[in-house]
């Protein structure tokens, strides 16, 4: 099958760009430039791979006549993967014209190929402020950030092809690393957590160690609903050959880890045991701890509820694939936790 991908030198598309190769599917991979490819892929791998050099925001992703015309009605797949994944305000415009800009030119894209069947990687985080997330299309929610809002309104421009193309939406929650060997991105969603708390303690060891605990505000029983990168990689790939047209399925965790127990692992990781989460209020924070909550205030609407996810149609496509369900134990959470600062 020929699969157009975009995102494919990321984090879950390039694990998930290999297995495909692997099972003999060769991809189109939308790319800035081919050295980008070169850098993510081995030689033998390359050969299944065809470049796009262009961008999400460019018109048909930058795919000119030339382009289309070699292509046309020999695309089985556009699987649209990729997404600046940033919370901040100040990047509204930026995550509109990457996320949905982005998703329109790959819909046109589509079409213009004569592609039939179009698969849009979101996030369950399209909720927005719900506290229980459904396989349907979510209106008139409210958003935390720019990145929730520019992924829902993806999501619409996606749902409103479905007469044109046969679409499906994946909803993965925070993607985390490998199950099995821990293997994971620095750069991607929960590790941006880590990272912080890093930064964080490096600045208190140039002054002298706290002589109690430091709190960050968020709710102890909370949960983070985490999902590792090769459970994700296998519900796209079970739906290569198990997915229906106009069906949203969430990638998500029906037993998801509380947050005060995550953070135990980083803490033994970093070697860091003075943080402890609680419903403290801001009012009674020290200096110090405040300096803290403000390094990590973008993760606070995942830090202080405990969301719950219908996944039934995920459930479905994985048992007709043959595939397990999810199973991410502790002792997989403490591999991946590790495995993370190990490599720094």
């Amino acid at each position: 099958m020929n699969i157009f991908m975009t995102g494919a030198t990321g984090f879950l598309g390039g694990r998930l760009a290999k297995e495909l190769i692997a099972r003999g599917h060769r991809l189109l991979v939308l790319a800035r430039s081919p050295q980008k490819v070169n850098n993510a892929f081995t030689p033998r791998e390359r050969e299944s791979i065809e470049v796009l050099a262009g961008d999400l925001t460019s018109p048909l992703l930058g795919a000119d006549e030339t382009f289309i015309e070699r292509h046309h009605g020999n695309v089985a797949l556009v699987l649209h993967m990729a997404a600046l994944v940033k919370f901040d305000e100040a990047l509204r415009d930026e995550l509109f014209e990457t996320n949905l800009t982005g998703t329109k030119q790959a819909l046109e894209l589509a079409k213009a190929l004569g592609c039939p069947r179009f698969f849009h990687v979101s996030t369950a985080y399209t909720l927005g402020a719900q506290e229980v997330g459904h396989e349907t299309l979510y209106t008139n929610q409210t958003f935390h950030n720019p990145y929730e809002e520019s992924k829902a309104h993806a999501e619409r421009a996606v749902w409103e092809t479905r007469d044109d193309l046969d679409v499906s939406i994946f909803r993965p929650a925070i993607i985390v690393g490998d199950s099995k060997t821990g293997e994971a991105d620095s750069k991607f969603t929960m590790y941006g957590y880590m990272r912080a708390l890093e930064v964080f303690k490096r600045r208190l060891e140039r002054r002298a160690a706290p002589s109690g605990p430091i709190r960050l505000v968020g709710s102890e029983t909370g949960t983070s609903n985490l999902v590792p990168v090769d459970y994700v990689a296998d519900v796209l790939l079970a739906a290569i050959e198990h997915a229906r047209p106009s069906t949203i399925y969430n990638v998500t965790n029906d037993t998801p880890p509380r947050n005060a127990d995550m953070l135990e692992f980083m803490k033994e990781a970093l070697a860091f045991p003075h943080l402890k989460i609680t419903d403290t209020p801001t009012s009674s924070l020290s200096s110090v701890e405040e300096m803290f909550n403000e390094m990590v205030k973008v993760f606070n609407p995942y830090l202080d509820r405990d969301i719950r996810f219908t996944d039934a149609n995920t459930k479905q496509l994985l048992a007709d694939a043959g595939f397990q369900p999810l199973d991410l134990n502790v002792r997989s959470l403490k591999r991946i936790v590790d495995a993370y600062y190990d490599t720094k």
